[in-house]
């Protein structure tokens, strides 16, 4: 089975590079994060053109999940089912195969201090409060998506300029962790350790895929009853390079299934 993650940064304006990207690779399940677009409007019939089903929760001009499958996804729910917590365009889970997939567009935090930084430091706990009531740890379970979270030095082209910022937060690496701690690993940093690979890529820095300025913030986890069965784990570059790129590139995963 091959999984893949992309954050599309608008679903309908990267419509080119999914369909192309679908067609050459062929994967099982495509987990798609920020389409920024609601429901109504969502273009499905883009996806059937090249061969794929798709569940989506979203809504106009921000955040927005989706799940393209070549099989139909089964007992497909959104969000955390707490009304503490908004339904909006976050989480999307479904089974495939007997394998359920997550598909998280974790808050960014936009500063470290503010009310949003808070609020991405408690859906991260929260997250981690669903896996322990939802799933057991023998369950076959997929967790992917853009975590906005680079964990490590090597995840970040300098490490030393962002530690301390949102995304290179000492504390969304504890919250991280705790999630991890659950029993996740990290299917990536399985094959390929060192700095150097990245899957986000600033708009703003115009030259950032050229001299490599990235950050590794795509990512897929396994639990233990499928950590085994990842036989490969690689980011592809390509798309960052296409004509009207996303400022993502997909990260792709295969389970001998």
């Amino acid at each position: 089975m091959k999984i893949a993650t992309f954050n599309a940064n608008s679903v309908r304006m990267r419509m080119p590079i999914i369909q192309e990207w679908l067609s050459e690779h062929e994967p099982d399940v495509l987990a798609i994060q920020e389409t920024k677009v609601e429901d109504g409007k969502f273009p499905v019939s883009d996806f059937e053109d090249v061969g794929y089903q798709v569940a989506f929760h979203g809504q106009k001009g921000t955040n927005g999940v989706a799940i393209a499958t070549l099989q139909p996804l089964q007992n497909v729910k959104i969000g955390f089912d707490d009304p503490l917590f908004p339904v909006d365009g976050r989480v999307l889970m479904g089974e495939l195969n007997g394998v359920t997939i997550i598909n998280t567009y974790v808050p960014n935090g936009t500063a470290v201090g503010t009310d949003k930084f808070e609020y991405k430091l408690r859906w991260l706990a929260r997250f981690r409060q669903m896996l322990d009531q939802k799933f057991g740890k023998d369950a076959p379970l997929i967790w992917l998506g853009d975590i906005n979270i680079a964990p490590k030095p090597e995840d970040v082209y300098n490490s030393k300029r962002f530690y301390g910022g949102v995304g290179h937060h000492p504390l969304e690496f504890e919250a991280l962790n705790k999630i991890m701690d659950w029993g996740l690993t990290d299917c990536f940093r399985k094959f390929t350790q060192g700095p150097g690979f990245y899957s986000y890529w600033d708009y703003i820095i115009l030259t950032s895929v050229e001299k490599n300025f990235g950050w590794r913030i795509d990512h897929i986890y396994a639990s233990p009853a499928l950590q085994g069965l990842c036989t490969e784990c690689v980011i592809d570059r390509a798309p960052r390079s296409m004509e009207k790129p996303s400022d993502h590139t997909p990260v792709v995963a295969t389970f001998d299934l």
